[in-house]
């Protein structure tokens, strides 16, 4: 028998706070799966009259999700704040709950363009130690500005044709299965391990036009094929959800790039440091694979800001180091 989520965590950690979150975030996360899975039924899909703090329409789903993880956590004593792509500020504990060891910061419903076609999406989260806990101090935006390398956990729920798990303790990449029946999480994948080689990219083709000359070169040879400098055939793959595109990855291999382009040229790049790049940089690590912004490692990123973007290049190690080559012409 497939041992449960709560018969992982008790082999793998003696920490009970750390526990107890991952159970009560996997529990929400229960919850939120089961809200996809209503979509039009419960009239969740569509989108509201609000922007985020990125500037993005909000989908009704964004909204429900985070509010969903809110207050399915804030209750538990296992957190000091929280803070989410949703929100503009952080989120420190109210002073009616016990405040605990950890701070966790997620996106709700990453890929939520996808919802109204009913494609997959899912929850990232990363957590990380409060630093002081201990000492009662109130929580600031500071306190979770932390290199990715300093993640205590990080992971995914991904809601698609089954309902998964993808977590990391630091000590290597699992996978659960949810069942829907019983509402238990059960070990489905022991070890995740990202093949080294590749022939499959996922990126954003439409955008090539606006990419840095070195980058749209790398492309260029990919789509040249066998005849061409890099000797093999290469498959597209765009899901425009990354955890969909990463999960995929993880399951077998290929390349995730979200570049920087000129449209913005003064922003670093598109996706969040601490709500995307930072946790799928440390999946991707611990199941053998890298993760660059083309000029350094995303886990030794020391943040500046908590909505800091990124240009994230992710996946098989040989041909992230490719294009490492291509961007250092």
């Amino acid at each position: 028998m497939n041992l449960t989520l709560s018969q992982y965590l008790h082999q793998h950690t003696n920490d009970p706070s750390l526990k107890e979150l991952l159970q009560q975030l996997c529990h929400t996360c229960t919850m939120i799966a089961h809200a996809v899975s209503k979509g039009a039924l419960s009239g969740v899909l569509g989108s509201t009259t609000h922007e985020n703090v990125q500037g993005e329409v909000q989908k009704k789903l964004d909204v429900i999700s985070n509010q969903m993880l809110l207050e399915g956590l804030e209750w538990t004593g296992t957190l000091s704040g929280m803070a989410s792509e949703e929100m503009d500020e952080i989120y420190p504990i109210s002073s009616s709950y016990q405040k605990g060891p950890y701070l966790l910061l997620f996106d709700p419903l990453d890929g939520s363009s996808n919802i109204d076609v009913n494609v997959s999406i899912g929850t990232i989260f990363s957590i990380l130690k409060a630093p002081h806990h201990a000492d009662h101090q109130a929580i600031t935006e500071k306190d979770f500005l932390q290199k990715g390398r300093e993640q205590i956990a990080a992971g995914y729920v991904i809601y698609g044709p089954q309902t998964m798990l993808v977590m990391t303790l630091g000590k290597g990449v699992v996978g659960f299965t949810l069942d829907r029946d019983t509402a238990t999480w059960y070990l489905t994948v022991p070890e995740f391990k990202i093949p080294s080689t590749t022939k499959e990219f996922a990126i954003n083709m439409s955008n090539m036009r606006h990419w840095e000359p070195n980058m749209r070169a790398y492309i260029e040879d990919c789509l040249a094929g066998e005849t061409g400098p890099l000797k093999k055939n290469y498959n597209m793959r765009w899901i425009a959800a990354m955890v969909t595109d990463v999960h995929r990855i993880l399951n077998r291999g290929g390349v995730f790039a979200y570049p920087w382009d000129a449209r913005e040229p003064g922003k670093a790049g598109k996706l969040r440091l601490m709500y995307e790049a930072n946790p799928m940089s440390f999946l991707v690590e611990q199941a053998g694979g890298k993760s660059i912004t083309g000029k350094e490692n995303i886990l030794d990123i020391e943040p500046e800001k908590i909505h800091q973007r990124v240009p994230v290049i992710l996946g098989s190690a040989q041909e992230v180091d490719c294009i490492q080559e291509y961007l250092n012409r």
